[in-house]
């Protein structure tokens, strides 16, 4: 489809050849310029020929360069038009900066598009009916797995997040029937938390799992919500996909309040009024 080019164009980066990678590479630096580009001037810009242009289109369905524009216009009509290519050792501040903001923007606005909204509600039934919360992360999601616990504990239910693999095993076994836990793991493949998940399980808690699809943890979880970034953090540390996790967080912590009702607000209303001696007063402005 139209919108997914930008996306197409960004994963399948690595398997064109060496000519057609640079003019992918010149498109993704600048979608938006690419549409008004002539095929002389992209030709140029890539340092390729012309029929190389016009491969390159039709290897991603369209009938020529033309065409291509007009998909690519789509695209960008379609998504966030911030598809860079990876941060480059030589990139100055500018550089760098635009990038990953770009990145992050882009990989939030394909998760937006992407999120199931029935596993929101399933996960967010599982939430309402729990007796007490565990979140479990290592690493990045660690960090989110806390900030979960930060979001969740205003809910008058016992919340705990653990980044200690003991501990989580420790947890999973004490696990009990109203237990949940929610376990957050960008690729699903460590192998620690795909074996406490199952522990959990067996325990006899719902496994609910922020994760990567069809990956071992998943297949190990009574309900997940995806995460799909092509971010490679076998390599580089996460980044992309951290900020997707926290934001799901907050969807499923959204949902929950809501579902909660109104009476429920006097009692957020006052853990937020508990700050306020914490806190210098705003100053005023200048008369």
């Amino acid at each position: 489809m139209a919108h997914d080019l930008l996306d197409r164009l960004r994963q399948r980066l690595e398997e064109l050849n060496r000519s057609e990678r640079k003019v992918a590479s010149v498109i993704l630096d600048d979608p938006a310029a690419a549409t008004s580009m002539s095929i002389a001037t992209l030709a140029q810009s890539a340092g390729v020929s012309e029929p190389t242009v016009n491969r390159f289109c039709r290897n991603f369905g369209a009938k020529g360069y033309p065409d291509f524009k007009i998909k690519l216009a789509q695209s960008l009509a379609g998504g966030t038009p911030y598809v860079t290519r990876a941060v480059e050792p030589g990139d100055n501040a500018s550089q760098y900066t635009q990038k990953i903001f770009g990145a992050t923007i882009a990989a939030l606005d394909e998760a937006r598009r992407e999120v199931d909204m029935e596993a929101v509600e399933r996960m967010v039934d599982y939430l309402i009916q729990a007796k007490q919360i565990h979140f479990f992360g290592l690493g990045a999601s660690g960090a989110v797995a806390q900030d979960a616990q930060h979001k969740f504990f205003r809910f008058n239910l016992p919340v705990m997040a653990y980044v200690d693999v003991l501990m989580q095993r420790m947890v999973a076994a004490a696990c009990h029937t109203g237990d949940v836990v929610v376990v957050i793991s960008y690729t699903g493949r460590t192998r620690e938390l795909v074996d406490i998940a199952r522990v959990a399980r067996e325990s006899g808690a719902v496994v609910l799992g922020i994760t990567a699809p069809d990956s071992p943890l998943m297949h190990e979880c009574t309900a997940t919500l995806d995460v799909s970034t092509p971010e490679d953090t076998d390599q580089y540390m996460p980044m992309t996909s951290r900020m997707i996790q926290l934001t799901l967080i907050d969807v499923l912590a959204t949902g929950v309040t809501l579902r909660r009702g109104e009476d429920f607000l006097p009692h957020l209303k006052k853990i937020k009024d508990s700050l306020r001696e914490t806190r210098f007063p705003l100053s005023k402005p200048n008369a």
